[in-house]
């Protein structure tokens, strides 16, 4: 059995020094994804893997689940999302998301999950020195709309769909 399981240990702490992680919620494609360096400042459309920080709305979105549990500070897994504010920028949180006057397709805010527990959005305002807004197009996804904005030094790269599908 241990012969079995060293070369599979390998291959997985392998595949995270090089970048790889594995997606298993919906807010984006399914599957094998990569994390690849940002050549750059982090720009508007750019596809993240962003680690949050360790704040209370996080630490509760962990116990509900909406996070998966990782190697980020306060222990949580990266999440993969759309930068689509960056500092200086207006952020409008109401029935629906808009940036700069700008309506966010597909961000429908939710006054409850898919539990039907109460979901509270962000208030809006404008996005902080030093910060990112991030969105999903997935209907139920947790993103800046309940969060607000992260810092933008929790980027961990730009996200690569490596072997993925959407269900």
């Amino acid at each position: 059995m241990l012969a079995g399981l060293l070369p599979s240990l390998t291959i997985l702490f392998y595949g995270l020094a090089c970048g790889y992680r594995l997606n298993w919620t919906p807010s984006q494609s399914l599957g094998l994804w990569r994390i690849r360096p940002l050549t750059g400042a982090v720009a508007t459309g750019d596809l993240v893997f962003v680690c949050p920080p360790d704040a209370p709305r996080f630490r509760e979105a962990l116990l509900r689940g909406y996070l998966r549990g990782g190697l980020c500070p306060g222990g949580y897994g990266p999440l993969i999302k759309t930068v689509i504010a960056l500092d200086g920028e207006g952020f409008e949180i109401g029935r629906v998301l808009r940036i700069d006057g700008r309506l966010i397709e597909h961000s429908d805010v939710r006054s409850s999950d898919g539990r039907g527990r109460p979901l509270s959005s962000f208030k809006s305002g404008i996005v902080p020195a030093g910060h990112v807004f991030l969105h999903s197009r997935f209907s139920a996804s947790w993103d800046s709309r309940y969060f607000g904005p992260v810092p933008a030094d929790g980027v961990l790269g730009l996200a690569e769909a490596v072997l993925t599908y959407a269900p």
